[in-house]
């Protein structure tokens, strides 16, 4: 039987697995030829990138897990905010319930911040194909201007676990990234939650992508501001805008008042 090529070496080294790969190590491990020999070790870094990606997303998994056996729990929401900080735009609430007892493989499932927007909006999609519920709910800035933040988000968590509750069971554990709201008896908080916990981190993309997609769509509605690009963030360039063209209906008032207050010197 003829040797195999270089490239064909390397085609079965691209596609092989943990299991695969160790056989064809042994097979080509002293084979002289130097892109052998470096198709072998760009398929182990490969392989053992994939199996840190695993461990850490059953880490995620495990949390919750841990969480659901001390409450005697089967069913876990995990919620989380986006938006919280800019001039402009409402609050989103994300939140997910995965299937009891599943640990569904979304690769690079973390905290959105830790993200790209296309690995974000592929997740999204993911998410809510594998998720028992879903939902995201705005709070527009009117009623943070009116209300304060604090209100802001207990009303968002508040109506995104309504929405869980209408869609099926309800959950026996609700987890929320950060500090205590007392929304519910079933609240448990964690600290940091978008990275430890799954359902929180799920939740965290869903809104995180949505309220993107708004704030694209806002862009168009009020050209100038380059909310397609900040988000609602105030960047150099946005300040700028506003200070230029003043604030547009989607702007927060009170976030925006000592931005164009005329300075004192």
């Amino acid at each position: 039987m003829p040797a195999l090529t270089v490239p064909e070496i390397q085609k079965l080294l691209r596609r092989a697995d943990a299991r695969e790969l160790e056989v064809l190590e042994r097979s080509f491990a002293d084979d002289p030829r130097k892109g052998v020999q470096e198709a072998l070790a760009q398929a182990k870094a490969r392989v053992d990138a994939e199996q840190a990606e695993q461990d850490r997303l059953a880490a995620l998994y495990g949390y919750e897990r841990a969480i659901a056996r001390k409450r005697g729990a089967r069913l876990i929401l995990g919620l989380d905010e986006a938006g919280r900080g800019p001039i402009a735009g409402p609050l989103a609430i994300g939140a997910v319930l995965f299937p009891p007892a599943s640990m569904p493989n979304l690769v690079n499932l973390n905290d959105s911040k830790q993200l790209t927007p296309e690995i974000r909006e592929e997740l999204a999609g993911k998410i809510k194909q594998v998720a028992r519920a879903w939902a995201v709910e705005f709070i527009e800035p009117a009623v943070i201007d009116r209300y304060g933040m604090s209100h802001a988000l207990r009303t968002g968590f508040s109506k995104a676990i309504a929405s869980i509750d209408a869609q099926g069971p309800r959950p026996d554990v609700i987890l929320l990234d950060g500090n205590p709201l007392k929304l519910d008896a079933r609240e448990v908080n964690v600290v940091k939650g978008d990275s430890q916990c799954a359902s929180i981190a799920a939740a965290s993309i869903l809104a995180k992508v949505a309220r993107d997609e708004l704030m694209i769509a806002a862009d168009a509605e009020y050209p100038g501001y380059g909310f397609a690009e900040n988000k609602g963030y105030a960047t150099p360039k946005h300040i700028e805008a506003l200070k230029k063209k003043g604030m547009c209906p989607i702007h927060r008032m009170t976030f925006c008042e000592h931005i164009l207050q005329p300075s004192l010197f």
